[in-house]
């Protein structure tokens, strides 16, 4: 495809529900530069914000605090309720999903599977960094979703910069060659919720009536794990902010770090920063 002169950058997100700090931070440094934000969901549904997220009296029971301002509230209220978010790629549609082995004509599913990856990531050459939006949707439906891992690998492959945010960054721990099956942040830096900051109770995602404790896994530990002996999880815990740039890789642990995770990409994608906050 041909290449536009404008900076691209493909944004993902929840169709279970996405945190709007941690859409709006990046945002704003994007639009600030003029970049064109391309936005993608698993199925191609329009994505929402998270209600607490819009709402500046919601107390976060790790942090004892509200985490939204009023001003961030309304930012989000105005993004959620225009056409930006309305036509979002469908990942699903986009890229192909890995056959099983058990599928009749295995080999050739498997070969026109690798054709078809090959494909996508020729048309993501138009893109010059990937974001992948935290909250507590991405628990659904990015955590584990294998369509994504593909579109990360290829960002890794093309040594384009993959940012993530909050329980986003599980995605990266996950996305890994199947070859080898070690997670492309092994021997890395990288930050996400730490375990102190875990809610206990009352993990909600948009669209279901489904609210449990605890999320299903503590992001910390998936990460420590992921990095290795070599790389580390940095947590920054009683810090206000934890941002880590280890090329190409940049994350933010959570709702705070949002503006400066956008500023860290553009400062990646323009001022050649490699190496951020360790």
């Amino acid at each position: 495809m041909p290449r536009k002169n404008a900076v691209r950058v493909l944004v993902v997100l929840s169709e279970y529900g996405y945190w709007g700090e941690e859409l709006v931070g990046p945002l704003a440094a994007f639009d600030a530069r003029g970049y064109e934000s391309v936005f993608v969901t698993p199925t191609g549904k329009q994505p929402r914000a998270l209600p607490p997220s819009m709402d500046p009296g919601y107390i976060d029971p790790p942090l004892g605090r509200s985490v939204t301002t009023q001003e961030v509230a309304e930012r989000t209220r105005v993004l959620d309720e225009s056409d930006r978010l309305t036509n979002p790629l469908n990942l699903q549609a986009w890229m192909p999903e890995r056959p099983y082995t058990s599928d009749p004509d295995y080999l050739r599913r498997l070969e026109r599977y690798h054709r078809a990856v090959a494909t996508v990531a020729e048309e993501l050459e138009q893109y010059d960094a990937l974001l992948i939006v935290g909250g507590s949707g991405p628990l659904v439906d990015l955590a584990n979703n294998e369509r994504l891992h593909e579109l990360i690998l290829a960002f890794v492959r093309a040594e384009k910069p993959v940012a993530a945010e909050c329980y986003g960054v599980a995605a990266l721990a996950f996305a890994r060659d199947w070859e080898d099956r070690r997670s492309i942040l092994w021997g890395k830096r990288v930050t996400g919720h730490c375990k102190e900051y875990d809610y206990k109770d009352g993990t909600g995602f948009l669209g279901t009536d489904f609210v449990m404790g605890p999320p299903p896994y503590p992001l910390e530990y998936i990460l420590r794990d992921a990095a290795g002996p070599d790389g580390a999880f940095v947590g920054n815990f009683g810090k206000e902010t934890s941002v880590i740039v280890d090329f190409p890789f940049i994350t933010g642990r959570s709702t705070p770090d949002s503006f400066l995770t956008g500023e860290k990409i553009v400062e990646v994608l323009e001022d050649g920063l490699r190496r951020f906050g360790w």
